[in-house]
């Protein structure tokens, strides 16, 4: 039995109107005791107009609309109740329910319930999340892509390689006395493998530029003093968001600010210059410098000029093993210009060879905003994982390990591409993930 949860949907603020959700076994007889009308009713769904009331006391007119299970988002008895958009209204309404025997809503309950009654699977439940916590139009397409079930398609292939693979093992195995049903021999899992490697490195390939455009990335503006880095920020945001000086070590501290950028949002960090120094307060901007680098999907690495000095060659040295763009500043101060080297002038906002280029070390095609990806961190890291398991399938089977103990081992995968869906419904990640959800979700 499903307890009956209530929960605010929509913002806890004044407005027109709000949206009170109820799902569960008791849901209708729940509302039933606090609404102005019978419910009774045998279709799908149904709207009806009237008051709610506390024992005697009207507590606002409201609309109901009442889902008959299976034909509800959570697949229970579910009701929404739209009412006027008073925080007093909405705790009323909520406390009346909770009075009759329905209990507050965990984050995520709703979303959760529906998962559990197989209304979405998992990759379509983490999309609702990235869908409300979208910032962008590309990022709410590839959310509503997975919505959608279009994403979950993907695995299909995988799932259907790899559930007919190691059937044929088990039949195989245990019944070996049939001649007529086809030998899972070395030869075909390892076609199997090699064929299903290939596919998801692409699909991790396509996954991780899809996480670019629905998450963003953070980007650190790093170099010594004095170079333009906080001019440059300002320029990139078109705004004066970080304080610009010719005295050294005036930005102290870390500015932020973000701009969208073909469709990408971008963290951007302006750091303290790097650079030995005696002062303690700069000392601590630097060291946070160094660590907003190093965590940095990109970082853009200025010089104001072509000759680089010992503090130069130190700046090169920390982000040798990082995404970086090299780029030269007071390009209007520098004589001979080099045509392998980026140039340009903050002061004098010619920035764009800049933005050029941050677009260009993205890497994304017009598929990656218009096709389903897999470009949720979970999926991707399970991908990853999935590839390791195959490459030590093949190389176990270049040992001759025995066919009944690889089968282990391609079972292992099996739960692996199901857990993606949330096939293999593991309490402990659902949990988890639906966690991150607001309330009424």
């Amino acid at each position: 039995m499903f307890e009956t949860i209530v929960a605010l949907a929509t913002p806890p603020f004044k407005g027109a109107l709000g949206i009170i959700r109820l799902s569960g076994d008791d849901c209708f007889n729940i509302v039933s005791n606090i609404f102005s009308k019978s419910i009774d009713f045998e279709e799908k769904n149904r709207i009806l107009h009237g008051f709610l009331k506390d024992g005697e006391e009207i507590i606002d007119e409201v609309v109901l609309l009442l889902y008959r299970k299976p034909f509800s988002f959570t697949g229970e008895n579910s009701a929404e109740i739209i009412c006027h958009g008073s925080p007093l209204i909405f705790n009323k309404i909520i406390e009346a329910c909770i009075k009759n025997g329905a209990r507050y809503a965990k984050n995520g309950e709703f979303s959760s319930r529906s998962y559990m009654h197989g209304k979405m699977d998992l990759i379509q439940a983490e999309a609702i999340n990235d869908l409300i916590l979208a910032e962008t139009e590309e990022s709410k397409k590839l959310s509503l892509l997975s919505l959608q079930g279009k994403t979950s398609k993907l695995i299909a292939p995988i799932k259907k390689d790899f559930g007919d693979l190691l059937s044929n093992i088990e039949v195989n195995i245990d019944y070996p006395e049939y001649q007529d049903i086809e030998e899972a021999n070395y030869e075909k899992i390892e076609h199997v493998a090699n064929k299903n490697i290939n596919y998801i490195k692409e699909l991790i390939k396509d996954g991780k530029k899809g996480r670019i455009i629905k998450d963003g990335i953070n980007v650190a503006i790093v170099g010594k003093p004095n170079v333009g880095k906080s001019s440059i920020l300002n320029s990139l945001l078109e705004e004066e968001k970080a304080i610009v000086s010719s005295i050294k070590g005036t930005t102290r501290d870390v500015v932020e600010g973000k701009i969208v950028l073909n469709g990408i949002t971008l963290n951007l960090f302006d750091t303290a210059g790097i650079r030995e120094s005696s002062d303690f307060i700069e000392e601590i901007g630097i060291k946070k410098s160094k660590e907003k680098l190093e965590k940095a999907d990109l970082v853009i690495a200025v010089f104001d000029s072509t000759t680089l000095d010992d503090e130069d060659k130190e700046i090169l040295n920390l982000i040798e093993d990082k995404e970086s763009i090299v780029v030269f500043n007071k390009k209007d101060l520098i004589g001979q210009e080099d045509e392998n080297n980026l140039y340009i002038s903050a002061l004098n906002n010619d920035i764009e060879p800049l933005k050029k280029e941050i677009i260009n070390r993205l890497g994304l095609e017009s598929k990656n905003y218009d096709l389903p990806s897999i470009n949720n961190t979970r999926e991707i890291a399970i991908l990853e994982n999935i590839v390791t398991l195959l490459e030590d399938v093949l190389f176990d089977i270049k040992d001759n390990k025995p066919i009944d103990l690889l089968a282990s081992d391609i079972q292992v995968i099996y739960l692996k591409i199901l857990s993606l869906t949330g096939e293999d419904y593991d309490f402990d990640i659902a949990k988890e993930i639906f966690s991150r959800f607001c309330v009424g979700k």
